[in-house]
């Protein structure tokens, strides 16, 4: 397959939206300040986006009721600067490349706390149901001295249903391609003392063959099914004014099958889940107190036609107590945290649990027209010892609409304890691999600058980043070493806009992900990627569709198998039957594109998903 070039797309989707949306009319005439959202994830703090000095995205609850049929992680790689790639279907294992860096460089947060493998060390997003998901917050570039380690790419926090109001239920159902069903009911409600929600799901599919290629050895004709169960909820209580215990929990309970050769039946039996439980207090007018408790388990068990043969369960017990202060000028940081992480598993480790301790604080600000951020973080792990952390960022607002920003920061990801303790094991004909205890951290320090324009409804960013990553472990090696260097560095060019029926919006990618040792591209990574959505609304319908291209990557870090470019196009409609029914329709890959996310891995073609969702007034 020939490799894309997105630059003429770029200019011709550019021309379309400029048509579509031209600079001026009633919404251009709207206040900049009416237009921030409130984001978390970028400072720890409750932030209107457009006071950011940082490279933030969202994802509101209404695209994702857009998504249908699409898992996280595609509507995650639909988000500029991120990329994804799967060894088959749904359910299949996957990972998340955010600005070019590994897929463990990406720290997953669930309702503030820490979700994750520590034998991988990265997060499964495949049983997260997106039934039970309000919003995702998308930090991009390094974050460590915020959350500590591992957030070398960047944080995707995910926020799960609250509820506000009188008590509503919300149901929906559907049925498309692969046989695939997907089904969610649940409850919610509040007022100023209590608020409640309850959120149940089940996602099932027949599938696909995992693997396309019949040349390989393990290549099965057999269609590879995924089921998932899924529930969360949250309860608040608020005994005073300013006060606040709650809980929140959420789990996503599946089952995948994979081809591992003919005559074999292999399935993975994986569960995610996350409890927490906090105190919200606001201590005087000026300082606000969270303290949070809380647990979070990946776990794992592989079958060999449904024999055992690996289990891998990780659990995360964290506490952590943020004050926020409000000064003469700005607002102040102050937290500490705990995280216990221990790994029990089938192989037997000389170790198998790790603890951290940290303090952290941060500062944020406005003098006039100049806009401050600064952080620093310190995380003593019991067994590497400890790091220390730090961003600095600053700002300046030229007009009204266009602002600018440059930061520099630092961060870190831990080794896992597959990095570490795996036992010496061979695995002809590949040959023999074992953990090495000496691993040092990887290390990153990134600059970036950009900026942004916002007027009306329009927005606009071009950020410009370069994030340097030493002592990168290289697992291909019989024992791992720190023995890479690479360079991650690109462009994001983004603007969105809505005028009358119409919303839409493009964003361009322009990267390159390189090991310094070799010169040679990071597997998986490509250096172009174009995404574009367009919507039109006429009274209670709603139609509108996805563009995605994406260039050129290898799928080896030898850069000799090569994966070809590609590109994809989605539609969805929704029609509001009345105030609380709406039908709703999706196709994916609508020219059913034959193209590959990992070697000899099957894509899903073209896929039509319908149904039918409701929601109490």
């Amino acid at each position: 397959m020939p490799s894309i070039h997105v630059r003429t797309p770029v200019a011709t989707l550019a021309a379309l939206l400029a048509t579509v949306f031209p600079p001026t009319g009633q919404a251009a005439d709207k206040p900049s300040s009416e237009l921030g959202q409130v984001v978390v994830t970028a400072t720890r703090q409750a932030t209107r986006s457009n006071e950011l000095l940082s490279d933030v995205s969202v994802i509101e609850r209404e695209t994702i009721e857009q998504a249908g049929q699409t898992t996280l992680v595609e509507l995650l790689a639909q988000q500029p600067g991120i990329e994804y790639s799967a060894n088959g279907g749904p359910g299949a294992n996957n990972a998340i490349f955010i600005r070019g860096a590994n897929s463990n460089h990406t720290l997953l947060l669930i309702d503030g706390q820490r979700v994750g493998s520590v034998s991988t060390g990265a997060a499964d997003f495949s049983r997260l149901s997106l039934n039970q998901i309000e919003r995702i917050e998308i930090l991009r570039g390094p974050a460590s001295s915020l959350y500590g380690a591992d957030a070398i790419g960047g944080v995707i926090q995910i926020f799960t249903k609250r509820g506000e109001g009188p008590a509503r239920i919300n149901a929906s159902a559907g049925y498309g391609t692969y046989g695939t069903t997907d089904a969610s009911l649940g409850i919610a409600g509040g007022n100023d003392v209590v608020s409640y929600s309850l959120q149940t799901g089940h996602y099932e599919t027949r599938g696909f063959s995992a693997i396309r290629n019949t040349a390989s050895s393990n290549y099965n004709p057999d269609r590879d099914s995924f089921r998932n169960q899924s529930i969360n909820g949250s309860l608040a209580l608020r005994p005073a004014q300013g006060h606040e215990i709650g809980l929140n929990f959420l789990s996503g309970n599946g089952t995948s099958h994979y081809d591992n050769g003919l005559g074999n039946d292999p399935s993975n039996d994986q569960s995610v889940s996350n409890f927490s439980l906090y105190s919200r207090n606001r201590l005087s007018s000026d300082w606000n107190s969270t303290l949070r408790i809380g647990r979070s388990t990946d776990d794992s068990t592989n079958r060999i036609n449904g024999i055992a043969n690996s289990v891998y369960r990780t659990d995360q017990d964290q506490v952590s107590w943020q004050n926020d202060i409000r000064l003469p000028v700005g607002k102040a940081l102050l937290a500490a945290e705990y995280l216990k992480q221990q790994l029990s598993s089938s192989s037997p480790l000389p170790t198998n649990e790790r603890t951290i301790r940290s303090l952290l604080a941060g500062w944020s600000g406005s003098l006039g027209d100049h806009r401050l951020q600064a952080n620093l973080r310190r995380d003593d792990n019991s067994q590497f010892g400890g790091r220390t952390t730090g961003q600095a960022a600053y700002g300046y607002q030229f007009t009204p609409e266009w602002r600018a920003h440059l930061s520099y920061g630092t961060a870190f990801k831990a080794p896992t304890f597959n990095n570490l303790y795996f036992p010496l094991s061979c695995f002809p004909p590949f040959g023999c691999f074992g953990g090495n205890p000496d691993l040092k951290p990887e290390r990153a320090r990134n600059a970036e600058t950009g900026v942004n324009w916002e007027k009306g409804a329009q927005r606009f960013s071009a950020i410009y980043f370069r994030n340097k990553v030493t002592d990168l472990i290289d697992s291909s090696l019989p024992v791992p070493m720190n023995v890479n260097q690479a360079t991650l560095s690109g462009t994001s060019l983004s603007y969105a806009n809505s005028l009358g029926a119409f919303s839409g919006g493009v964003s361009v990618d322009l990267q390159r992900a390189r090991d310094d040792t070799t010169g040679k591209r990071l597997a998986r990574r490509a250096d172009e990627q174009l995404k574009a959505h367009l919507a039109y609304t006429a009274g209670m319908l709603k139609v509108g569709g996805e563009w995605q291209l994406v260039g050129d990557r290898f799928d080896d870090a030898a850069n000799k198998k090569r994966l070809g470019g590609y590109g994809l196009v989605n539609l969805f409609a929704d029609y509001r039957i009345d105030r609380e029914w709406t039908l709703f329709a999706r196709a994916n890959n609508l020219f059913n594109k034959e193209y590959e996310l990992a070697r000899d891995y099957a894509t899903a073609g073209a896929s039509v998903f319908v149904g039918l969702r409701y929601q109490q007034k």
